[in-house]
């Protein structure tokens, strides 16, 4: 018997509307009424909300605010589970292509204020198409009218490289870089890396086992032989360190703010927090530790018997190429390096000039151009740093990392976006951002830095990386 087509779309829909949580719950209301405020953006009406719906957000609403800033906002995707008092589901963020998951419950007595929000960045879910393939032309101008959008709203002040098979296609520069004097950024203005320059310790730490003079599987003990901590000295194998499944927690506080100034080099940083105990078993998971790669620094100097500086300056900015790059001191006039401006804090942007630390470290800080990224990406893909062998061990994922489709190698990210491989590392903090992006496959390299707060240059990265072609 043949079935009306009428019928069959009055099915197909009653089955769709079974298979959707109910929204007409007071979750579902609750966070619809969030989102409309929260979108909107105007302080006034999303003080007063969070006031009367969710009180402890309201002490906050600086921070609420420049989130607001900082997604733009988010579009509601779907459902997935929802009760009288919880919903989840997924959003998308308005200035990007970042899907999150958001858990919502409510009270369950009227008014129903919000007792937890918490949003969470997630791959692209499945049932979601990514942004579409371009031709390399298509992409730059699709770039390029992003920048222009993000800087023109003061979300994005930087530089934008692109390379294809070593040699730039597009290479601009936007914003400023000193606001009181009007310079403007150019491709040569200077950035602060934050952890970008944790691939310059991985590669200095891969040279020195290339040469034979460590083992990735030695304990941080063998070479520091009067650390602290005999637990860490012991437990803690240089994988460990490189993989951040080490347990040596972050070197970012309380204490960190109360001896900013008397940090000036490595050895400081491991008198200040050597004798702490380790955050969890060697190995047992990951967790982002930026004292881990400070200790590598520390390894380098031992094992080379050079300053960490020294190191990297000799045997991978030398031959690299990379003149532009480094890590004086902050109180040491350095031609064309830019100053950082943040909104993190709340209100307009300011200089960063009371977070920075004295000097950078193995952890993050120096300096770098995106020509200079380039140079380093070249090198490294031609192995004028490290042998074939090495460079992969270097690069290849070992250990998975949040959202969830990025593995961590030894201080570089190996991510897998939507079929596509990169290669590369992030960093930021307040008032600087960069990424850097390299795409085996097709020979893009992808370098933005910033000197705005993040996500300004990783948004770009991401925007142009969905989009160029994939060979």
């Amino acid at each position: 018997m043949k079935i009306p087509k009428l019928l069959l779309v009055a099915v197909f829909g009653c089955l769709l509307w079974a298979q959707t949580p109910s929204l007409d719950t007071p979750a579902g209301h609750q966070f619809f009424r969030w989102l409309e405020v929260f979108n909107r953006g105007d302080r006034a009406a999303l003080l007063g909300y969070l006031e009367q719906n969710f009180p402890s957000r309201a002490k906050e609403i600086d921070e609420v605010l420049a989130f607001r800033d900082m997604t733009g906002g988010f579009e509601f995707k779907k459902a997935e589970e929802s009760t009288q008092t919880t919903l989840t589901g997924m959003v998308k963020e308005r200035d990007s292509d970042q899907y999150a998951r958001f858990v919502l419950e409510v009270e369950p007595a009227e008014p129903h204020r919000i007792a937890k929000l918490d949003l969470r960045v997630v791959p692209r879910p499945a049932g979601f198409p990514p942004a579409p393939r371009l031709s390399q032309s298509e992409a730059l101008a699709a770039l390029r009218a992003e920048i222009e959008n993000q800087a023109g709203r003061d979300r994005f002040a930087g530089a934008v490289l692109v390379a294809k098979g070593g040699q730039p296609v597009f290479a601009e520069a936007y914003g400023i870089e000193d606001r009181e004097k009007k310079t403007p950024n150019q491709l040569s203005t200077k950035f602060r890396l934050g952890s970008m320059n944790k691939m310059f310790t991985a590669v200095a730490v891969a040279q020195l086992a290339q040469a034979g003079k460590l083992k990735f599987t030695d304990p941080l003990g063998k070479y520091l032989t009067d650390y602290p901590n005999p637990d860490v000295a012991s437990k803690v194998t240089i994988h460990h360190l490189l993989t951040h499944t080490g347990g040596t927690g972050d070197i970012f506080g309380p204490q960190f703010d109360a001896n900013r100034g008397k940090l000036r080099d490595l050895k400081d940083y491991v008198a200040l927090y050597g004798k702490r105990g380790l955050e969890f078993e060697p190995g047992s998971r990951w967790a982002y530790s930026n004292y881990g790669f400070l200790l590598l620094g520390v390894l380098i100097e031992k094992v080379s018997g050079q300053s960490y500086y020294d190191y990297v300056r000799e045997h991978i900015f030398k031959p690299a190429g990379m003149t532009s790059t480094d890590s004086l001191p902050e109180g040491v006039q350095v031609p064309n390096r830019s100053l950082g401006y943040t909104r993190m804090g709340g209100g307009a942007l300011r200089p960063n000039n009371d977070t920075l630390p004295v000097r950078g470290t193995s952890a993050g800080g120096g300096y770098s151009t995106v020509e200079d990224l380039l140079r380093f990406a070249n090198a490294l893909l031609g192995h004028k740093l490290l042998n074939a062998q090495y460079t992969q061990i270097v690069t290849t994922g070992k250990k998975a990392t949040p959202p969830g489709n990025a593995q961590y190698a030894y201080g570089f990210e190996d991510a897998t976006t939507d079929g596509v491989r990169s290669i590369g590392h992030g960093g930021g903090a307040p008032g600087m951002n960069g990424d850097l992006k390299i795409y085996p496959d097709s020979g893009y390299v992808v370098a933005v830095l910033s000197n705005i707060d993040p996500p300004a240059a990783g948004r770009i990265a991401d925007f142009i990386g969905a989009r160029l072609p994939v060979r």
